[in-house]
Order: C-alpha cells, then sequence, then structure tokens
C-alpha cells in the first residue's frame, strides 16, 4: 500500500480520467484502497427506493471514489507533488514545486 499525502479538506486537481482538469476539496479518503472521494467528481446515478427520509425515491447524483494516483494537490492554483519532511520535531507536508511547509 502506497504512502497517501493527501488529507480530507485538500484542495486538489484531477489529472486523469473522465472529470479530467476538474478541481474540488477531498470529502473522505479510503487509504486501505488509496482512493478519495472528491465534490463534485466522479459523479454516479443511484436508484433509492422511497424511505422515510426520502419519500419521492428516484434517481440521485452522488460523488464516487477516485483512485488517489488520478488526483493531484493544489497549492496556490497550480498541481503540485507532495513531499514530508521532519520539522521541529514533527513530520509535516511539503509542496514539491515550491518547498513551502503545507501543513
Amino acid at each position: 500500500m502506497a504512502n497517501l499525502k493527501l488529507k480530507t479538506g485538500d484542495k486538489v486537481v484531477v489529472i486523469a480520467g473522465k472529470d479530467k482538469g476538474k478541481e474540488g476539496k477531498i470529502i473522505a479518503v479510503d487509504k486501505k484502497n488509496n482512493r478519495v472521494l472528491v465534490e463534485g467528481v466522479n459523479m454516479v446515478s443511484k436508484h433509492t427506493k422511497p424511505n422515510a427520509q426520502n419519500q419521492q425515491g428516484g434517481i440521485i447524483k452522488k460523488e464516487n471514489f477516485i483512485h488517489a494516483s488520478n488526483v493531484m494537490y493544489l497549492h496556490n492554483g497550480k498541481a503540485t507533488r507532495l513531499g514530508a519532511m521532519i520539522k521541529d520535531g514533527k513530520k509535516v507536508r511539503v509542496a514539491k514545486k515550491t518547498g513551502e511547509v503545507i501543513d
């Protein structure tokens, strides 16, 4: 399993697939399967039965997971790879393009 450097809340751009070029925020991360859920990306139609919360039922659109290798972190509006370094005894993420510490 690869070391996944993306976190929930990160802004990313899709670099491959049907939604190439779209930007969004990460909603969820599945580290086990190396996948991320991005707002407005990889939309699928889900057929739902009527129930207590949704009396109407029908077809709803929702996001589906996309492989982490198909997204890239957005730093100052530009896509960049992420690295890691030890700073003040803590491991922090670093933007490879600029060398700036992210968090």
